[in-house]
């Protein structure tokens, strides 16, 4: 046997030993999976501090009627030296709203999860200073992941519409009105005149930051650029689908539609962003992606090569586990 017989005969030895392989842990994977995600949460973590009462008092549940316009989850680990600015700018904001309404109800949700720095004290004080109707803080005591604590938040939320704010105020607060614009161009309904129509109907609108890749494509270095388009091209390959940016931290959900797609959302860590708008287009929820501002801030939580293989990771088993049905969406159009 010549030497190009010997390497063909190993090279086919191989990928059949390969597929084999796979197919095993494919197997492993579908009788150890559980198909519908399982919701951690502890005891200590049902309540919110009131200090007008100074009682613990229980969280609503998302299955429960709306009953202010608009909740903003934050969800923040280790956040002390970026969360008060994104605050100010968020309630000063919202204040201003309900100057010019009256009748309009926000509340922001800081989802601390598991911090050990300051954090939570920070957070009380806003508290403390405009009340727990317009600001609660859930702590949690165990760190979930980012895709977990924002569950949890929208899971303990009020509103009709529901906003999930990254914590370092790097998305201006103000563009919500874009996202506001283009669900009432979606749905025929005002969100701030007719938050009982809207919260039932089912829609995302997404901040997008793709209008501004030229200008970041300069900043990053060559290692990153490629990390990020090996990110961009296994989403298209194996998730989702016409979205240009997947992680903006800056997503507005009708109550509906959250209660759907996070009741399926298996994800806890960074790529939960995919897994819920591959559940959404699953399900033809319509999503629109807006442009809005976004500036950099220093302090991000994101390694840039653990993290983003932790993501590829996560997109790989996000496709596969569906495909095989290891993992099921809960909800049935």
């Amino acid at each position: 046997m010549d030497f190009i017989s010997i390497l063909f005969t190993l090279i086919v030895h191989g990928i059949v030993a390969a597929l084999s392989l796979f197919v095993i842990l494919t197997i492993l994977i579908y009788v150890t999976t559980n198909p519908y995600p399982s919701i951690e949460r502890f005891t200590e973590e049902e309540t919110y501090y009131n200090p007008k009462s100074k009682c613990k008092e229980k969280f609503p549940s998302i299955n429960d009627p709306h009953s202010v316009n608009l909740s903003v989850i934050v969800p923040a680990y280790n956040e002390e030296e970026r969360i008060s600015p994104m605050l100010d700018e968020t309630l000063n904001f919202l204040e201003r709203r309900i100057k010019e309404n009256s009748a309009y109800k926000y509340e922001i949700l800081v989802v601390s999860d598991g911090s050990n720095d300051n954090t939570v004290k920070i957070t009380e004080n806003y508290i403390k200073q405009y009340g727990s109707d317009k600001i609660r803080c859930l702590n949690l005591i165990k760190n979930r992941g980012k895709g977990g604590a924002v569950k949890l938040g929208m899971f303990s939320s009020r509103g009709a519409l529901l906003l999930f704010a990254d914590a370092d105020g790097a998305s201006k607060f103000e563009d919500l009105v874009k996202l506001e614009a283009a669900f009432e161009q979606l749905t025929n309904y005002n969100p701030i005149n007719q938050p009982q129509e809207i919260s039932q109907y089912e829609a995302i609108i997404i901040g997008s930051r793709a209008h501004l890749e030229k200008e970041s494509l300069a900043k990053r270095s060559i290692f990153r650029n490629i990390l990020m388009y090996g990110f961009h091209t296994l989403v298209w390959l194996f998730t989702v689908k016409g979205i240009k940016d997947t992680q903006c931290g800056f997503k507005l959900f009708s109550r509906k539609a959250a209660n759907i797609l996070f009741e399926s959302l298996h994800v806890n860590r960074w790529a939960f962003d995919v897994e819920l708008l591959y559940i959404a287009q699953k399900l033809n929820i319509p999503i629109v992606e807006i442009p809005i501002r976004w500036t950099e801030i220093d302090g991000s939580k994101v390694t840039p090569v653990i993290s983003w293989i932790q993501m590829g990771c996560d997109l790989g088993l996000i496709w596969l586990k569906y495909k095989i049905g290891a993992w099921k969406i809960k909800y049935v159009k």
